[in-house]
């Protein structure tokens, strides 16, 4: 019988963390359409996945190659949350994640990051994401999360400079670069990610 309700006990709480993630990606939305996102692209076409890193498409349908660099997020959080409290449960590790991915997500797509995104990077026809790219980013980084966690800290780290070196040869941005054109942008990289470097 302590076994049944041990059990029982584990059940529910598994089932209040999946309840609470799913409260976060509710309010994530809620607040993207408050600042007037779109629900998905303008054009009415239904693509998953759009490969044009640098095209009207990026940020508009559910994934794209920036969807990788959010996967990134998820062994990023994985690996803080690790060290910072390793006797944290899996389940609520994983909210803290999806909590800070969800911000993220509403702070990337406010007016002034926009703007710093057009202003200081390649990305000069940037609009922000769709609420339904939005949402495909942080089911990206949980797919990240989840992966770091299951594979440790060691395979993670190769796989992650793994992404970001395929990341650099084919779309000429990845997740560190953006970081720092997006705090301290470089000319040399502007230029040589609009094709003139």
């Amino acid at each position: 019988m302590p076994t049944v309700n041990r059990d029982n006990r584990l059940i529910s709480r598994r089932w209040t963390w999946f309840a609470a993630i799913l409260t976060v990606l509710t309010a994530q939305v809620g607040v993207l359409r408050l600042e007037g996102r779109d629900w998905w692209c303008e054009c009415g076409r239904w693509f998953l996945w759009t490969s044009d890193a640098w095209g009207s498409h990026t940020s508009q349908h559910f994934a794209d190659p920036y969807s990788l660099t959010h996967a990134l997020h998820g062994f990023i959080f994985c690996w803080v949350l690790a060290w910072l409290w390793p006797r944290l449960s899996l389940w609520r590790m994983t909210f803290y994640a999806m909590a800070i991915e969800a911000v993220w997500e509403v702070i990337e797509n406010s007016q002034f990051v926009i703007d710093r995104y057009r202003d200081a990077t390649a990305a000069l026809g940037y609009v922000g994401d769709t609420i339904g790219n939005s949402l495909g980013d942080s089911l990206f980084c949980l797919a990240g999360f989840l992966l770091a966690y299951r594979i440790g800290w060691r395979w993670s780290a190769a796989i992650f400079v793994a992404v970001e070196a395929i990341l650099l040869v084919t779309i000429r941005d990845s997740l560190l670069l953006n970081v720092v054109m997006l705090l301290a942008p470089l000319d040399v990289i502007r230029d040589w990610q609009m094709g003139h470097g």
